[in-house]
This record gives structure tokens, C-alpha cells and sequence, in this order.
């Protein structure tokens, strides 16, 4: 797979090579420039790749690195706004004329989104023809499977206890990783015995998502929170379809009366990186997709830790986020979407348990059935033309996808506070 910070490299290298030779990039380009001549003094690494490398080989790799480990100074930055606007004349599609830009990077990247939205509607077509060809089941009941702290898989989705939670939440059983979140929830939930008349239960960056109209509904209490408003602005949460600016978003008319609603469900702002002390006693807690913007993985981490401080003795904290599942050597941290690798549920485990607290066994499979295979690409239903979406963001359904480059899924945390010892 051709990744962009090959693409930038590659392109240095081709901006490289015309410099040095004294010719127009579309020379270089249009010539073929694959294997590029290699200098003495370049690192055998470098060697191999065949990659351009010129007196100043330190200086073209360092500028094509997307994060360096050292602030880039004036010139440094220069260079590489200079070298993003020569890659972006090179991977156009066309040139001022309209005419094909036949260049090494236009053969290269031309087809990629093309590609992506052919992967895209066959994954999307498997799900649904999946979806489709499962049994209708009736009659369905709770039941105790001893649900573990695991990432979400097409076996689960097809199973008994997520069809029985989505006729609950009364949604179709769909092959999304969204819908595995919430049932993981209610199946956790139910196994502790937390949907019980009179129960108190908090919700964490909780979003239009229907658990707190479900929990209103079987007369749990809940405390919905969100970020302050004016954080949501700052960082443009407010423009999403996942924010809480008003208790409204959390209502949903088709699990619950209005009137119950208003009886056992409240709103109060929450930085999830400092909840405040009044939340305390709760019977469980849960959040849904949200640790992981809280800002990195240290921060995400420290969340699921002081969320314990809201639960009474033997309370229930239930938190699930993104899995980084394909890489155990690099990951993504410090940035609004940070991903989570075994490396860190398996010390934060270790942890708590050192601490007293219960942590259901860690289960990293990922499955291995056709969906749990199914990787999906960029762009999104958000980020497609209306061309696009009338074609690929119908029924767009995945358990598994690319966030920046990492393949991700969901992994559910299931933690028990401890209990004062008599």
C-alpha cells in the first residue's frame, strides 16, 4: 500500500533529482526517474531503497518525515510548504490545461481513491448481504456469557446477546462496530445486575447515543455529561453529530416517554480530564468512544482510572475505545484521535488489579471471519462529494477501519471497583 509519507519522500526525491541534474520536474517526472542514483554517504537503509540521495540527503528525509522528533526551523519550514505544493502539482489528476499530469507520482497515485472506493463498496456489500442472510430470531432473552474485556468481531454481532440488545434498542442487527459498542454496554451492564429499579448510572462523552433513554426506561438514573460548551466549540465538536449540547440530543422518542425521560435523566458538563468531585456514589459508569480524544494515551488512561472515583464499592465502570490492533510498534498519541495498543489495556490491567479492582480477562482477538478482514478506507460519508455518497455511503458498515493510517477496532473495558475489606 502506498502510503503518503512515501509519496512526499518520493516526491523530494523527484524535486531532488531535477535540481540536481538541472532539469524541469516534468523532465524528471515524465523520463521515468524510478531508480534514482545513490551517493556515498547515504546509510545502507537508504542504499537499498534505491532512494535519491544528494549532499543534502538529511535534509530531504527530515523535511518528508510528518512528525519530526525537533521543531523544523524557518528555512526547514519553508522548504517543506515549498515541497507540499510541488506534491500537490504532481499528484493532480490534470495539469492547468486539463490535460492528463503524466508524471512517476501521477502513475503512482492516480487510481488510489478509485481503488479505495472499489474496496469500499465490496466490503460495504458483504456486510450487507451478511446482515441480510441472518436468522429473524424471536423470542429472545438475556442471557449470561461472562463477557470479557475484548474487541469487537463479526462473531459477536452475529450472535444471540447483540441481537437481543439492538431488538432492545429497537435498531437492525447491521455488521458496524458502533452497534457492538452499545450492546457491549447493555451486556455488561445486565451481567452485573446494573439494570435494576433504582440504579444510578453515569455516562461519559455520551453524545445522540440511546443508552440513557434505554436506562430511562427501565428506571435507572442517569447522569448524561459532555464536554463544556465552549470546549466543544474550541476544538469543533459542537459541528459533529456526536455532541450533547442540550439534554434534547440524548432524548429518543422511540425507547422511552418524554416524562420518564425528564424524571431520570440529567445533564451536567464534564471535562473528562477533570471530573469534578461532586460525581461520586454512582453505581456504574460508562463511556462510548470518547477516551481516545481526550488528548493522548496517558491522559485516555488516567480518564479510565479516576472514572473509578465516581462509582460506590464494587461499582461498575464499562469504557470502550480504539484498538490499534494490526501494530504493536507504533501508534498514534498527543492528537485529537489517539489508539490504544494491547501494550497499554495489558499495564493498565496490571494496575488496577495491583490496586484491588477486578478487571474482566483481556481477549485481543480481532476474529477471523470475512469482516474481521475487511479493513475499511477513507473517504468517509462525511468527507465524500454527493456524488460519492449516493453511491458508497449507503449502508456503509464496517467493524474494522483505517484511522490515519492504522487499522482499528473497538476494545471494551470491563473494570469493578474494589471492596473495602472487612
Amino acid at each position: 500500500m502506498i502510503s503518503a509519507a512515501f509519496l512526499l519522500a518520493y516526491s523530494a526525491a523527484i524535486i531532488g533529482a531535477a535540481a540536481e541534474q538541472r532539469l524541469p520536474i516534468s523532465d524528471c517526472s515524465r523520463r521515468r526517474v524510478m531508480l534514482l542514483p545513490v551517493r556515498a554517504e547515504a546509510p545502507p537503509a537508504l542504499q537499498r531503497q534505491n532512494t535519491l540521495v544528494g549532499p543534502d540527503w538529511r535534509l530531504r528525509r527530515r523535511l518528508a518525515t510528518p512528525f519530526p522528533t525537533e521543531p523544523l526551523t524557518q528555512k526547514e519550514t519553508s522548504m517543506r510548504t515549498d515541497l507540499e505544493k510541488r506534491f500537490e502539482e504532481l499528484t493532480a489528476l490534470v495539469d492547468r490545461n486539463s490535460v492528463p499530469n503524466i508524471n512517476a507520482l501521477w502513475r503512482i497515485a492516480k487510481d488510489i481513491d478509485l481503488i479505495k472506493l472499489n474496496i469500499k463498496f465490496f466490503g460495504y456489500e458483504i456486510a450487507r448481504q451478511l446482515a441480510a442472510a441472518l436468522p429473524i430470531r424471536q423470542g429472545l432473552a438475556p442471557s449470561h456469557i461472562g463477557l470479557q474485556s475484548k474487541a469487537s468481531t463479526q462473531s459477536d454481532l452475529e450472535s444471540d446477546w447483540v441481537a437481543y440488545w439492538a431488538s432492545e434498542l429497537k435498531v437492525p442487527v447491521v455488521f458496524h462496530r458502533k452497534l457492538w459498542e452499545l450492546t457491549y454496554v447493555l451486556q455488561a451492564l445486565w451481567e452485573h445486575g446494573c439494570l435494576e429499579h433504582g440504579k444510578r448510572g453515569l455516562g461519559f462523552g455520551c453524545g445522540v447515543e440511546p443508552i440513557p433513554s434505554y436506562l430511562a426506561s427501565r428506571d435507572v438514573a442517569v447522569t448524561v455529561t459532555d464536554l463544556p460548551p465552549e470546549h466543544g466549540a474550541k476544538i469543533g465538536w459542537q459541528n459533529t453529530n456526536q455532541y450533547t449540547a442540550t439534554l434534547e440530543h440524548a432524548y429518543h422518542a422511540a425507547l422511552v416517554d418524554r416524562d420518564r425521560f425528564a424524571k431520570y435523566v440529567s445533564l451536567e458538563y464534564v471535562d473528562m480530564n477533570a471530573i469534578p468531585a461532586t460525581l461520586r456514589d454512582y453505581d456504574f459508569c460508562w463511556s462510548v468512544c470518547a477516551l481516545e480524544h481526550v488528548g493522548s494515551i496517558k491522559q485516555g488512561l488516567a480518564f479510565i482510572e479516576n472514572s473509578l472515583n465516581t462509582l460506590r464499592p464494587g461499582g461498575l465502570a464499562i469504557h470502550t475505545t480504539e484498538y490499534n490492533y494490526a501494530n504493536d510498534d507504533v501508534t498514534i498519541d498527543n492528537w485529537g484521535t489517539v489508539l490504544f495498543q494491547r501494550q497499554h489495556f495489558n499495564a493498565l490491567a496490571e494496575r488496577l488489579r495491583t490496586n484491588g479492582h477486578r478487571v474482566a480477562e483481556l481477549d485481543f482477538s480481532v476474529g477471523d471471519k470475512i469482516l474481521d478482514r475487511f479493513i475499511d478506507l477513507p473517504p468517509f460519508a462525511h468527507d465524500m462529494t454527493a456524488v460519492q455518497q449516493a453511491y458508497w455511503a449507503r449502508d456503509s458498515n464496517h467493524i474494522k477501519v483505517a484511522v490515519d493510517g492504522f487499522a482499528s477496532t473497538c476494545f471494551g473495558l470491563i473494570i469493578q471497583k474494589s471492596t473495602p475489606r472487612r
